[in-house]
C-alpha cells in the first residue's frame, strides 16, 4: 500500500483531539469548525491507512493502538517545526542562532553551571558550544575562530585583535599541604625556589615559553587544576590555587595558605573577551551580565 504525506496541520488537528478527548474540544481549542476537524482526521486516516480513533456513535473519540504509536511522533514533527520557527523570529530579531562560550578554568564552577543553566531557559532557540581552558588557551579560541565569547583572565586580555570587558577577579593564594616545609612561619626570601612548585600549563601558542607566577625552577606542569589540587594535598608541592576552590581544604587543615616573602598570590583579574572584528548579539551580551553578576 502506497502511503500518502501527512500535512502539519493534519497532525496538529490528530493531536488536539488526542488532547481535548473530542472533536468539539479540538474544533475550540484551535478555532475550527467541528466539520473541519473531522476531516482533517479523516484525511489524516486516508493518509495513513490506519484508523487512528475509535468512535462509534455517540462515544467520545478514543484512540486506537496505532493512534497511541504514532501520536508521540506526531508530537516530535510538530514540537520541532516549532522550534525551527522560534528560530527563525529569533534571528528576524537579531538573536545569535549559536555561540561558541570559552571559560577559564579559573572561573568558579558553581557560577558556570547558574549562568548557564538560566541561559538556557532564557535562549532555548540558541545553539551553545562551550570549552574550558586555562591562561592564553581561552584568548587562542576567539584569536582561532573557535568561540564567539570569552570569560578569560589577564594573560593575552590586551592582545589587539580583542576587546575586553573586566567583570570581577578571583583571589589565588598559594597554599600546600601542613607537612610541607613551606608551611612553617619564618620561612626566608628565596626559599620557596628550593621546593617542586605544582604550576598550571599555558597550552597556547600565544604566551608559549611565558611564565606567570613561577618562583622554582622545579615544576610540574599540570594541564587542569583538578590535578593540581590533588597533588598538594598530598603534598608534592606548593602552588598557587583560586581561594574559592580550596575554601574547605584550609577549613579543615588539609592545606595551608603560605606566607612566602614573594607574595606570589594575586588577583586574577576575569574579563569578557571578543573579537574587534565581530558584533555581539543579545545573547552574548546577557552571557557578560550574568556573569559579571555571579563573580559580584
Amino acid at each position: 500500500m502506497k502511503l500518502g504525506e501527512p500535512t502539519l496541520d493534519q497532525l496538529r488537528i490528530f493531536i488536539a483531539v488526542a488532547e481535548h478527548g473530542s472533536f468539539g474540544g479540538a474544533a475550540a481549542a484551535m478555532g475550527r469548525a467541528v466539520s473541519a476537524v473531522s476531516y482533517g482526521i479523516a484525511q489524516l486516516e486516508a493518509q495513513l491507512g490506519l484508523t487512528l480513533f475509535a468512535r462509534e456513535g455517540s462515544r467520545r473519540p478514543v484512540l486506537t493502538a496505532a493512534g497511541e504509536g504514532l501520536l508521540a511522533e506526531a508530537h516530535g514533527i510538530a514540537d520541532g517545526v516549532d522550534a525551527l520557527l522560534a528560530k527563525a523570529r529569533s534571528l528576524h530579531a537579531g538573536l545569535e542562532a549559536s555561540i561558541g562560550l570559552v571559560i577559564d578554568v579559573m572561573v568558579p564552577g558553581e557560577v558556570t553551571a547558574r549562568v548557564l543553566g538560566e541561559f538556557r531557559r532564557m535562549f532555548p532557540t540558541v545553539a551553545l558550544t562551550l570549552n574550558i581552558e586555562g591562561l592564553g588557551a581561552v584568548a587562542a579560541c576567539l584569536i582561532d575562530k573557535e568561540a564567539q565569547l570569552a570569560i578569560g583572565g589577564p594573560v593575552t586580555a590586551d592582545h589587539p585583535e580583542l576587546e575586553r570587558q573586566v567583570i570581577g577577579e578571583i583571589d589565588l593564594v598559594p597554599v600546600a599541604a601542613p607537612s610541607h616545609p613551606l608551611a612553617r612561619a619564618g620561612v626566608q626570601p628565596g626559599e620557596s625556589r628550593q621546593h617542586l612548585q605544582l604550576v598550571l600549563t599555558d597550552r597556547s601558542r600565544l604566551t608559549e615559553g611565558q611564565e606567570f607566577s613561577v618562583l622554582s625552577p622545579a615544576t610540574w606542569r599540570l594541564g587542569d587544576l583538578g590535578a593540581k589540587h590533588s597533588l598538594l594535598i598530598e603534598g608534592l608541592g606548593w602552588g598557587n590555587m583560586p581561594r574559592h576552590m580550596i575554601a574547605g581544604d584550609l577549613a579543615a587543615g588539609r592545606l595551608v595558605e603560605l606566607d612566602l616573602p614573594e607574595k606570589p598570590g594575586a588577583q586574577y583579574r576575569l574579563s569578557a573577551l571578543w573579537r574587534r572584528d565581530a558584533r555581539l548579539g543579545p545573547a552574548a551580551s546577557w552571557l557578560i551580565d550574568a556573569f559579571r553578576e555571579g563573580l559580584a
